[in-house]
């Protein structure tokens, strides 16, 4: 297999002390890249993916931000170009925790956390890291959205619609920024043993009677793993994928065909 190669420099995984997205930071790291966490509140996760990284011959930095605050985002931006040189693409998998409700049960506070983090963040980084990436002629967005994009998944509304929103962003920069060397994808990431359904497991939104039923949906009987988002991921940011733009795969074993 031929190893991916990427530009020089790291990359920035937001929501990187998640389940998914340790498993795509230590992807990252494992095909060749030093790597950037940033985290909100699992410093301690953040800090032993971190040093997974450093264990595979990477370097590796952890950056604490709440995605919410465009000034937090910038210093921490500035922090992790400071320590690498240079970030080569942003993985955005920052996301809240959110409930299984119906839309007509979404509390505002709800709906409003969910954009602010989601939609809000994602707009906020890009407007800081764009300047960024056209100085160093170029970069790369990866976008972690919702497989519930092609199929509009039962409760799981307020992850699917900042994602969506999301999702029309990232053709937009991919359209936009392209004349600059930027690109711009997405994964629709369905239901990967980690993270938030792992959560939802606890909580009881994903019983037995959920698990059977939504496998039946699928063509590919079983869940993904993080690393198979990380493949993706990979995929889109290095060389492998230097002429996609403006793309989405869905990674969520045939969810929706």
């Amino acid at each position: 297999m031929v190893q991916p190669t990427f530009p020089s420099g790291a990359v920035a995984v937001f929501g990187g002390s998640g389940g998914i997205g340790q498993g795509v930071a230590e992807q990252f790291a494992k095909s060749g890249t030093d790597v950037a966490i940033f985290y909100r509140s699992k410093k301690d996760q953040a800090e032993a993916v971190a040093e997974k990284i450093r264990g595979v011959g990477r370097k590796a930095s952890i950056h604490q931000v709440d995605v919410r605050d465009y000034d937090q985002i910038d210093r921490a931006v500035a922090d992790a170009i400071a320590e690498h040189g240079r970030i080569h693409t942003v993985i955005w998998g920052a996301g809240p925790v959110v409930a299984q409700v119906p839309i007509a049960d979404w509390s505002l506070e709800m709906f409003r956390a969910s954009m602010e983090i989601e939609a809000f963040g994602f707009y906020q980084t890009s407007r800081i890291i764009i300047p960024h990436f056209r100085a160093n002629g170029g970069g790369s967005f990866v976008h972690l959205g919702s497989a519930g994009h092609d199929w509009w998944p039962h409760l799981d509304g307020l992850s699917v619609v900042p994602k969506a929103s999301n999702e029309a962003l990232i053709k937009g920069i991919a359209k936009e920024e392209g004349p600059n060397e930027i690109r711009a994808n997405s994964i629709l990431v369905g239901v990967i043993d980690a993270g938030q359904f792992k959560v939802g497991q606890e909580a009881g939104y994903f019983d037995e009677q959920w698990e059977s039923e939504v496998k039946k949906m699928l063509p590919l009987k079983r869940w993904g793993k993080p690393e198979d988002i990380g493949n993706a991921a990979v995929f889109f940011a290095s060389d492998q994928g230097n002429y996609v733009t403006g793309q989405t795969i869905s990674v969520a074993g045939g969810f929706g065909v």
